[in-house]
């Protein structure tokens, strides 16, 4: 079991920025920019590839879960950048699909 099927359960504590019945959104522990949030969704899937188990609604819901937060933190207007790490050379570290919403400062190219 990840950390974030962990917090998903309670198991574990998470900052959380808000939760509804598809994503849980929660402050990033070692947040790269001033405002720093991932998304998780409640939709088992290991990584991004695993979303085309998912229905085009389902995919729809998590994507559209970025435009809430964005407007949740006020950044909806100036910007922000979306990553999704995919596999172990895309940088991905834990083996469950989440978002991080990097905002509240101007962002760097090439970024990594």
């Amino acid at each position: 079991m990840t950390i974030f099927e962990k917090m998903l359960n309670k198991e574990i504590p998470a900052n959380i920025l808000f939760e509804d019945e598809n994503v849980l959104a929660i402050h990033d522990i070692d947040p790269q920019a001033p405002e720093h949030i991932l998304l998780i969704p409640k939709e088992t899937a290991a990584g991004l590839n695993d979303i085309e188990n998912w229905s085009d609604e389902q995919a729809g819901r998590y994507l559209k879960t970025v435009v809430k937060t964005a407007k949740l933190l006020g950044v909806d207007k100036s910007g922000y950048r979306l990553v999704i790490n995919s596999g172990r050379h895309g940088g991905q570290t834990v083996p469950y699909l989440h978002m991080h919403i990097l905002a509240g400062r101007r962002m760097n190219w090439p970024p990594g």
